[in-house]
């Protein structure tokens, strides 16, 4: 069973958020990176499987050299080996260029599961799997929190409104993680010794037949703003017979909900 997750290297979700000058884009001068949190599931849920079924996991990312950094998390967590596709231009590129990107990656590995987070913190689209899962013509199943694989089938379950979902089908196929799904381990002190030796493939777009002009992204940034302040709420106080009728006359005429 060879199992590839794809993760991407994130801004902490801890950090304060500043707009950049141009007012284009986050400014992330001083600001921690970590391994997509989605993602981080998909890793942990690849590290499962190939603890009951046997095989190897390799974890896959795009972007700048410093996303290694997050790819040897992932190593240091039990991943096998890593793959980075190494160029600038991918940090700002859309999902349609990224999905490309990694599934040449998918392609010469041959994964009989290719993995992500449900989506990445930042942009939140989660169309990257979409676009791998097109290219690779693999069944794709979204946002799930149960997984259980069988002679080259698989059996996933999903969460949906008022209910659950469950989808089944045939190897290989592109599978993406919903918080649920495990609890992802952390790397033990062996874990990260070891993930010192273990080996990241650097490639870049041109290894893989791409050329620079289709990594130029096909949608733009025009302009980030932050949530405008919302103002001070309203409390009411006296008897319940005098607030009700003002809380009423506020929902109807101020906030309009009713």
């Amino acid at each position: 069973m060879k199992i590839v997750v794809c993760v991407k290297y994130v801004p902490d979700t801890a950090i304060k958020m500043k707009i950049a000058g141009n007012g284009k884009a986050v400014d992330l001068t001083g600001v921690a990176f970590v391994v997509n949190p989605y993602d981080e599931f998909a890793v942990e849920e690849a590290l499962k499987i190939k603890e009951k079924l046997g095989g190897e996991v390799i974890v896959v990312g795009a972007g700048a050299e410093t996303a290694t950094q997050g790819l040897r998390t992932c190593l240091a967590m039990g991943a096998d080996s890593a793959v980075l596709v190494n160029d600038p231009a991918l940090e700002n590129a859309d999902s349609f260029v990224i999905g490309k990107v990694l599934a040449k990656v998918c392609r010469t590995l041959t994964p009989d599961l290719v993995l992500f987070g449900k989506h990445a913190i930042g942009v939140d689209n989660g169309q990257v799997p979409s676009v791998v899962a097109e290219e690779l013509d693999m069944p794709q199943v979204s946002v799930v929190t149960k997984l259980d694989l069988a002679d080259g089938t698989f059996r996933a379950e999903r969460d949906i409104e008022g209910a659950q979902e469950v989808v089944e089908g045939t190897l290989p196929a592109v599978v993406t993680a919903q918080k649920g799904l495990n609890t992802p381990r952390l790397a033990s002190l062996k874990g990260i010794m070891a993930a010192k030796k273990k080996t990241i493939t650097v490639q870049t777009p041109a290894d893989l037949g791409i050329a620079a002009d289709d990594l130029k992204p096909r949608v733009a940034v025009e302009l980030i703003t932050m949530p405008p302040s919302r103002p001070p709420g309203k409390i009411l106080k006296g008897d319940v017979a005098e607030t009700v009728p003002q809380l009423v006359k506020l929902l109807h005429e101020e906030a309009k909900v009713i």
